[in-house]
């Protein structure tokens, strides 16, 4: 019942937003009733949480994917670059985790659930790129800041049409001004 809850609210989510859409819109769509979604979430809030964590997590793992086999840190992080590209091209999933999980959930809850998912396996591959060009770690945390918040907007841009490739050759860029001794 719970996952039937996150697919139903995940598809009014990005077909009406986060405001319009009513509770029992949400029960309708996943044939349960509002005693059962209430059993699961305290609130529609905490079942847009739900469906927020469930994309973020969905993300991550193909990022982690992705990158797995890659040869060096360097191309770890690009590769988890195009798959983080791949993973917001998903349909809904810019919208629900680049600006309606923001505004509904606020910033540190966003926050919160990047550090539990993707920001790790980013700070873990910036860590090596920094070892390998013998860059000491001072900067770790603002370098991954930076290129989270690079990866956020290059996704916006290419939801609106900009292109892919572009905002691609950009990180590798920055990437390769990380890694230069």
């Amino acid at each position: 019942m719970r996952g039937a809850l996150i697919r139903a609210a995940r598809g009014l989510f990005i077909e009406k937003g986060y405001a319009d859409t009513a509770t029992p819109e949400i029960v309708n769509a996943a044939g349960v009733t509002r005693g059962a979604l209430y059993h699961h979430f305290v609130d529609k809030k905490a079942l847009f949480a739900a469906v927020i964590a469930d994309e973020a997590r969905k993300v991550s793992e193909e990022i982690e994917s992705a990158s797995a086999a890659s040869a060096t840190a360097r191309d770890a992080i690009l590769d988890g670059t195009r798959a983080y590209f791949d993973a917001l091209a998903v349909p809904g999933r810019t919208r629900l985790l680049l600006l309606d999980g923001p505004a509904v959930l606020g910033s540190d809850a966003m926050r919160e659930l990047d550090e539990e998912y993707s920001e790790a396996s980013l700070k873990a591959g910036l860590r090596e790129l920094f070892a390998a060009s013998g860059k000491a770690p001072d900067l770790l945390d603002v370098f991954t800041d930076l290129l989270a918040a690079a990866f956020d907007r290059a996704a916006l841009a290419i939801e609106a049409g900009a292109s892919r490739q572009d905002y691609e050759r950009a990180i590798a860029v920055l990437i390769d001004g990380i890694s230069v001794k």
